[in-house]
């Protein structure tokens, strides 16, 4: 194992069976969707976030109902840390009735309740900033939620989006998932400097995470999003993690060892090793459920719609 996988593995000291049963349902609905697509069941394609399934459901508790959330093309984890409406998801994956947007969304643009999603890398940041100067004058407390990944750095409108951010004030948490690649391309390889000194650069407040441990992350964060809501100011996250498999289906150049440290150094390593009966329990009934949803669903019949 690698020196970096080897201090990325840390304790995790307690869970709650919610945060289990989240956490696995994710795991097992991207699971799900790339068997699917193994047996043609699915068209387009699809980008699953095994390995970042943590960073969602640990933020899940501090976003409030009226907050926004603008995900990216690996969003599933975020939908469903915040809703958790598996089959209204998979139906929309798979153009089936009851899909969350009619079946024109597909796996990467969903628009439900106050979520967002989009393929396009950038295109989500400034429509947030927007969002959170529209909830710092209707609402007490409100904020927009940006989830982008390291790769979303080389998009000009990034850097506008943050600029505006701190000029006007927006209460905008921005999550950066730093998953060491982008697309097939090491991020050593494509991106110069850090996310930290990109924030300092703009005077926005910064903090790094490099744990699996929910209980941990949530008690880290708890304040700064406080702060966030109370000042009216952003505050850009960068999560350390492991992105477990490719990056969409059969595109992962990455070395075997590479891999296996990436899955070794994970949340679903951590948990399972420290809480083996109660993970084994949770795991058995996510695991079941996600199956009794992809079988209800695939059931279904095909979306239609009138031609104009």
């Amino acid at each position: 194992m690698t020196g970096t996988a080897q201090a990325y593995r840390l304790p995790v000291a307690k869970v709650h069976d919610e945060d289990l049963e989240r956490l696995l349902l994710i795991r097992h609905f991207e699971l799900t969707l790339l068997k699917l697509f193994e047996r043609g069941a699915l068209n387009g394609t699809t980008h699953t976030c095994l390995g970042q399934e943590h960073i969602p459901v640990a933020l899940s508790p501090l976003l409030y109902e009226d907050d926004f959330v603008f995900s990216n093309h690996r969003g599933h984890g975020h939908f469903l840390a915040r809703y958790a409406e598996p089959h209204g998801l998979l139906a929309e994956i798979m153009g089936r009735e009851g899909a969350l947007c009619g079946g024109v969304g597909g796996s990467q643009h969903i628009y439900h309740r106050r979520f967002l999603s989009t393929g396009v890398q950038g295109e989500s940041l400034p429509v947030a900033v927007g969002v959170a100067l529209r909830l710092k004058r209707t609402s007490h407390g409100g904020l927009a939620c940006a989830y982008i990944g390291d790769g979303t750095f080389g998009e000009g409108s990034v850097y506008e989006a943050l600029n505006m951010a701190q000029l006007w004030r927006a209460p905008l948490l921005v999550v950066v998932e730093n998953n060491g690649i982008a697309q097939s391309t090491p991020t050593a390889a494509q991106m110069s400097g850090t996310v930290a000194a990109r924030a300092e650069a703009f005077g926005i407040r910064y903090h790094r995470i490099a744990t699996v441990d929910v209980a941990h992350i949530r008690d880290q964060l708890g304040p700064l999003v406080t702060g966030v809501r109370q000042s009216s100011r952003p505050l850009v996250v960068e999560f350390v993690t492991h992105r477990i498999g490719p990056h969409s289906k059969g595109d992962d150049t990455r070395s075997a060892r590479d891999r296996l440290d990436a899955e070794l150094s994970g949340w679903h390593r951590a948990y399972s090793e420290a809480f083996p009966e109660r993970f084994a329990r949770i795991d058995a009934c996510q695991r079941d459920l996600v199956a009794r949803v992809a079988a209800e669903v695939t059931a279904r019949p095909v979306v239609t719609r009138e031609r104009p």
